[in-house]
């Protein structure tokens, strides 16, 4: 039997060999009864789950693939990169920010917070565990979670975990997409993923092509320019671009506080008018602007506006150019629809992530378990113990929220579970002392 400040396990393979048939090979693995949820991944989303876990004196297992916690922002992310909304909207729930950290932490800052973060609450997740798939067992009412890990002396490792309730925290950035171009095989340069780029150093004096104008397309793009070389941005859809702050005030809390007592569509025409006096008309510059407004088009969609730190500035002036969609690459050129065709060094594809949960999560996947069927802020929770968090599309904010909310109703459920096993014992004790 283990146990740590975090976790109740017993390894069951030698205890219960008939548990489950044999043809289901529970036992090729060494298995773990967890006395509470299974949470996977250890970025922000889950480790306030943890946290709330921890406070109110839950068991639970986290696991992790990679070697740390918050990967994404340690191993995928550039240089420049500070949090686009002011600390407040971004912090986990019941520890702030410290005060001398500017209103938008760095990227580096906000990796410090979550250590911290991670430290304060003794959360210590199994790293280098990947899961390879999590199953409901209707028959024990039971999650069956598989994972093979990499750590230790001995290799490879497989396990798997039982439990009541699983939670699932990898988010909606666990893998890159990356769109598949004709003739890029033979294009010669540097083609990489927006993940990959650190810093535009490297890249002094050479022609990139950025593929995509979200936030990462506009600050590569940015980070490019600052570093002498000479970006072109491809847009191939339409996209709001908001100044990030108006009149020294975040936009993101102007609309926040507004929404509390005006619709969204008159928030968002609030918005706007106020970009266009600040901005001006993107429409010119080749940022055409959607038919939703960008509160509504996130609300409906997940679509999150472009919040500027720079980059609209060096497109009005010419050194940021914007392209439309590709054609198909060639040696150290791409053909554009618009019929031209530029020289290029390198390719940069901020063309996003997607979730991996579909991979692993066997029983059904997220927008099956009521993610879909059940809108912010109660997309939550599922069916059978299954529990999602940061896939509400709401930020870190929201993630904080569904965080809150799962650790509230999973702590009353085990309380309620654990209070039953004791009166189990208690009247067993009793009937056994009658027979004396």
């Amino acid at each position: 039997m283990c146990t740590n400040n975090n976790t109740h396990c017993v390894n069951i393979s030698s205890m219960l060999p008939n548990f489950i048939p044999k043809e289901d090979d529970v036992f090729s693995r060494r298995c773990i009864w967890v006395n509470g949820p299974v949470i996977v991944g250890a970025g922000p989303s889950g480790l306030a789950v943890a946290a709330g876990l921890k406070r109110q004196e839950v068991p639970y297992i986290i696991l992790e693939r990679a070697n740390c916690i918050a990967s994404l922002w340690q191993n995928r992310t550039y240089d420049r990169l500070k949090l686009h909304l002011p600390k407040q909207f971004c912090q986990l729930p019941n520890l702030p920010f410290p005060d001398d950290f500017p209103e938008y932490p760095t990227k580096y800052q906000f990796i410090e917070y979550l250590e911290s973060y991670a430290t304060h609450f003794d959360i210590q997740p199994k790293f280098n565990e990947t899961v390879q798939s999590a199953k409901y067992d209707e028959r024990f009412g039971l999650w069956r979670v598989k994972t093979v890990s990499r750590s230790g002396l001995l290799g490879s490792c497989e396990f798997e975990y039982l439990c009541r309730w699983l939670v699932v925290a990898t988010g909606e950035n666990a893998e890159k997409v990356v769109p598949e171009f004709e003739g890029l095989e033979d294009f010669g340069g540097d083609v990489f993923h927006a993940g990959d780029y650190k810093s535009g150093e490297r890249y002094r004096g050479k022609r990139v092509l950025v593929v995509g104008c979200g936030n990462s397309g506009m600050e590569v793009s940015l980070d490019l320019c600052n570093h002498s070389a000479s970006p072109s941005m491809v847009v191939r859809s339409s996209v709001h671009v908001l100044p990030r702050e108006i009149l020294g005030k975040s936009t993101f809390g102007i609309g926040v506080t507004m929404m509390k007592w005006m619709p969204v569509r008159l928030v968002d025409k609030t918005l706007l008018l106020l970009t266009r006096l600040f901005l001006g008309n993107t429409d010119k510059y080749g940022l055409m602007r959607p038919v939703l407004g960008p509160l509504e088009l996130k609300n409906t969609s997940g679509k999150t506006p472009v919040l500027d730190v720079g980059a609209f500035s060096k497109i009005k002036s010419g050194k940021i150019k914007i392209v439309p969609g590709i054609v198909k690459f060639g040696p150290g050129k791409v053909e554009l629809v618009d019929g031209r065709v530029l020289e290029i060094d390198s390719v940069v594809l901020a063309t996003g992530y997607r979730s991996n949960v579909p991979s692993w999560l066997k029983e059904k996947d997220l927008a099956e378990i009521g993610i879909e069927k059940n809108p912010f802020p109660k997309g939550w929770k599922g069916e059978a113990g299954l529990y999602a968090v940061g896939f509400t599309r709401r930020g870190l904010s929201g993630a904080s929220l569904d965080a809150m909310s799962v650790a509230h109703d999973i702590a009353n459920a085990w309380k309620e579970e654990t209070k039953q096993q004791i009166k189990s014992v208690a009247a067993r004790h009793r009937r056994c002392i009658s027979h004396f």
